[in-house]
Formats: C-alpha cells, sequence, structure tokens
C-alpha cells in the first residue's frame, strides 16, 4: 500500500524552516505511530507532501494503519494510491481504465488531475483526453465537472503517475512535538477530554493531571480516558499522566473556607498545585476545559480570580463553547462514553456559591488554609508514563484469575466495542455478554448478584483493575478469565 498524506493547509504557509522542521517532525510521528504495524515502513519527502509506502498486505494490518493516520495531529488527509512511471496520454488511460472502468457504465463521472513539476503538457489536457476516451470506452452516462457520481483522480509528480482511489480525512493541525509542552487539568468528564484533544490537535504536547478528590473508581476511571486519548491521538509521544492526592485538601476546605467561597478556593489550590507540577517539568503553560458561565466558578469575575492564584499561562480552548458542541465533540473523538459513566465523587459543593468572587476576600479565607496540606499532597502525587499507567496499576493488582470458564458462569467482555465487535469473544457452552469497561462500575450493581461473573479483556490488565475495583466495593461474584 501506498499513500500520499497531505499536511495540514497552515503548515504550508509557514515560513521554509519552520515548513520543513513541521514536516520532519511529522514524518517522524508517523514512524512511530506505525512502527509496531511494519517496522520495515518507508516514510519519504520533506516539503509538502509525505509518501508512506508498506509492504503489509494483511487487510486488518492496513485498516489499522488507515485508523491510525485518521487521528494523528498533522494531517489534513491522505491519499491510497498506485504508482506507475508517467508515460504518454494513452498510457495514463489505461492505467485509469484500469482502476476505474468496472465504476463508470451508466454513471456519470470527471476526470481531475494534480501535477507538479515540468511537463509539455497541462493538467487540464490529461482531464480532456482521459475523460474523452473513457467515456467513449466505458459506457459512461456523461461527464459533469460539478456534480459527478464518480472522480477519476490522479497525481502527475515529475515522472511519476498515481491513480487515486481512495482518500482519508484526518483531524488536521500541527505535529506533535512541534510546538510547546501543556499540562491539562482532566476530570475525566466531557469538558477535559475535549480541551485535551484540542490541545494535541494542535500540536501541543499534553500531559495529564488529575486531582484526586477521594475516589479510587474516580481516579482509575480518569486514567483510562487519559491512556485512551494518548493512544489514539497522541501515541507518537510519551507524555505523564499526574495524580495528586487532593482529599486532605477538601477536607482542610471543607473545614476552614466559608461555604460561598469553596468552589472558587479549590480551583485556586488545583492551580497552585498544577503550576508546581508544570514549573517542576518545564512545562509551558496549564489548561482546563472551562466555558464562561457553565457553573458559577466559571463566571468571567470567579476566573479572573482564580487565574490570579498563579503567574502561568492557563488555557481555555472551550471558553465560549455551548454545552451541546462540546458532547458532540466528545462523541466524534470517541471519549463521551468515559464521560456519561465517570464515577462520581464527593467534591466540594457549595450551598450558595459565589458568582462574583472578590480576591481580598478569597484571599482572607485562603490565610484560614494551612498551606503545609497542599504541600503534603504535592509530595504524595505521582507521575508515571502514560503508556505504562494501566500496566503499572495492573501490577498492583492480584485476584484470582481462570484459564477456563464454567457452565452457569457469565464471561463479561469488558473490551472496548470497537475491539469487541473486531474480534468477538465466542466460547462454546458459555454465556458471554460486552460490557465496555468504561460502563462497568455503573451497570455491575444491576446484574444477577445470583450469577458469578468472569471478566475478560486482551491483556488482562483492565480486567484485573475492574475486578479488584468491584471486589473492594463488596462484589463477591467477580474473577478473571485469561485463557490459555
Amino acid at each position: 500500500m501506498k499513500l500520499i498524506v497531505k499536511v495540514f493547509p497552515e503548515i504550508t504557509i509557514k515560513s521554509p524552516p519552520v515548513r520543513k522542521r513541521f514536516i520532519r517532525q511529522l514524518a517522524k510521528n508517523i514512524r512511530s505511530v506505525l512502527r509496531d504495524l511494519d517496522p520495515e515502513l518507508a516514510v519519504t519527502g520533506v516539503w509538502d507532501n509525505l509518501e508512506v509506502e508498506t509492504t503489509v498486505e494483511d487487510r486488518r494490518t492496513l485498516h489499522e494503519m488507515v485508523e491510525r493516520l485518521i487521528c494523528t495531529p498533522g494531517i489534513a488527509h491522505f491519499l491510497e494510491v498506485h504508482e506507475y512511471p508517467l508515460g504518454d496520454f494513452d498510457d495514463i488511460l489505461e492505467k485509469c481504465k484500469r482502476h476505474y472502468a468496472a465504476q463508470l457504465p451508466g454513471r456519470i463521472f470527471a476526470v481531475r488531475c494534480k501535477r507538479a513539476g515540468k511537463h509539455s503538457f497541462t493538467s487540464m489536457e490529461v482531464e480532456r483526453y482521459v475523460g474523452g476516451c473513457l467515456r467513449q470506452q466505458c459506457g459512461a452516462a456523461g461527464i459533469s465537472l460539478t456534480a459527478p457520481e464518480v472522480e477519476v483522480r490522479m497525481e502527475i509528480r515529475d515522472q511519476r503517475l498515481f491513480v487515486v482511489h481512495s482518500q482519508h480525512d484526518s483531524i488536521g493541525g500541527y505535529p506533535l512535538g512541534a510546538l510547546e509542552q501543556t499540562l491539562v487539568l482532566m476530570s475525566g468528564g466531557f469538558d477535559s477530554t475535549v480541551a485535551a484533544f484540542q490541545m494535541m490537535r494542535r500540536g501541543l504536547l499534553t500531559h495529564f493531571c488529575f486531582f484526586n478528590l477521594g475516589g479510587r473508581a474516580h481516579e482509575l476511571g480518569v486514567m483510562e480516558v487519559a491512556h485512551y486519548l494518548w493512544q489514539k491521538y497522541g501515541s507518537s509521544q510519551r507524555v505523564l499522566f499526574v495524580s495528586v492526592p487532593f482529599e486532605e485538601v477538601v477536607g482542610e476546605i471543607l473545614g476552614k473556607v466559608d461555604n460561598s467561597q469553596m468552589g472558587v478556593v479549590l480551583k485556586r489550590m488545583m492551580l497552585r498545585a498544577a503550576t508546581r507540577i508544570a514549573e517542576r517539568l518545564k512545562i509551558d503553560a496549564l489548561v482546563t476545559g472551562e466555558a464562561i458561565s457553565q457553573v458559577s466558578s466559571q463566571t468571567l469575575p470567579n476566573l479572573s480570580v482564580i487565574d490570579s492564584a498563579t503567574d502561568m499561562l492557563v488555557l481555555r480552548p472551550l471558553i465560549a463553547s455551548h454545552k451541546q458542541d462540546i458532547i458532540d465533540t466528545a462523541m466524534r473523538i470517541g471519549t463521551a462514553e468515559f464521560a456519561k459513566h465517570m464515577p462520581e465523587y464527593c467534591g466540594v459543593i457549595s450551598v450558595n456559591p459565589t458568582t462574583r468572587a472578590k480576591r481580598e476576600r478569597i484571599e482572607y479565607e485562603e490565610r484560614q488554609f494551612e498551606m503545609a496540606i497542599l504541600e503534603r499532597a504535592l509530595e504524595r502525587a505521582r507521575l508515571v508514563p502514560i503508556d505504562r499507567v494501566i500496566d503499572e496499576l495492573g501490577e498492583e493488582i492480584r485476584v484470582e484469575e481462570v484459564g477456563e470458564a464454567l457452565a452457569g458462569q457469565i464471561v463479561l467482555d469488558i473490551r472496548h466495542p470497537d475491539a469487541a465487535e473486531d474480534e468477538p469473544l465466542e466460547l462454546a457452552g458459555i454465556e458471554v455478554q460486552t460490557l465496555p469497561f468504561y460502563a462497568l462500575n455503573n451497570r455491575f450493581k444491576d446484574l444477577d448478584a445470583n450469577r458469578q461473573y468472569l471478566l475478560y479483556c486482551d491483556k488482562g490488565v483492565m480486567s484485573r483493575l475492574h475486578a479488584h475495583h468491584l471486589l473492594s466495593e463488596g462484589h463477591a461474584n467477580v474473577r478473571v478469565y485469561r485463557p490459555a
């Protein structure tokens, strides 16, 4: 398979040195993203297009390559092509017939030709010749340049002909690693996951920071969605997942801060902690998923007072977004199901929260707060490479595993729905139910408590984590299914 990768249009208007740097970074990222599928993958080109070529022929692997490139920042779209040496017009015609003749009978079509290099002919001359011959020889119903049913597409580059047989749109943006680093404050809900995606798509290296307000299930849920975002959109670069235990901080706020000011004080404490972490890691900016007036702490006066807790740049990519737009984006990028099933946590809930916080009042309230508690939280913060976060959690967990399911037991396939659909788990004589891991914590309580459930996933890590959590919640009818 050969692909012609078209870069994000904004890259092409950069100065030559910047443009070359961005495209070199994109080529490096493509190799990194696809290396495990084809160690011999070839990526060439340095200016406007990249050419990706693989000798792999397995259809499932090729499909996975396409899916990964669709989610790679920096790519506008890419073309699947067949490459030939450039011949005369009759030769070009024959190559187009080889790939398009079967699609043309009885249909309206157009010929599109893009050309780069020096030639004795124009793109329009190629289109006219090939289009006229195809209409005569292939039984087409006619030609329409404005509303064709079939487009015969080709590109001519110097002495090479590329016949295009499909196009895949990607997410655009800049290549990861070409710009600065950010630290996104992650709660795992709709807003923070979409904000993280927006930063990643723009080419900013995005690390994740989670403030645990007292729930192990919530921490696990955020780890899973952060890992999903990285794996799908950012796996070309290694980033960190930072988990900060904030239970004591919440307790101190509840005990020392006036009820109406609690939400603003909590956000300021989070910014202070995130700033310290970012400075330690030499990260350039903080990112939140806040939108104007979505909740009481996000009014303009409150955001101004919250920001005054740090000198670091705070980015809010969703600041003017409507909630439904955010949800729609989460649906599109695959984080909506995570957000809908994110475990609840007990945080700071004010009865009558202020919407017009005064800096002097907030600073007065904070003088009642013992800052040593914030220091302890920072000392206990855990920094884990995102590609290891799930595996390292799994190494800590020991639950009973079985290699064979017995009659009467139910195997719960907790893999992501895409994986479960691509490779369904089928066991003779055993009932198999699909229940994605992100919905497991919420929905397990609705299952028949008199049945035995075996959790299944590809590597056994996610199943161990969730089995351990369910056991700790008092569900004794859970084990892990690990077939030999």
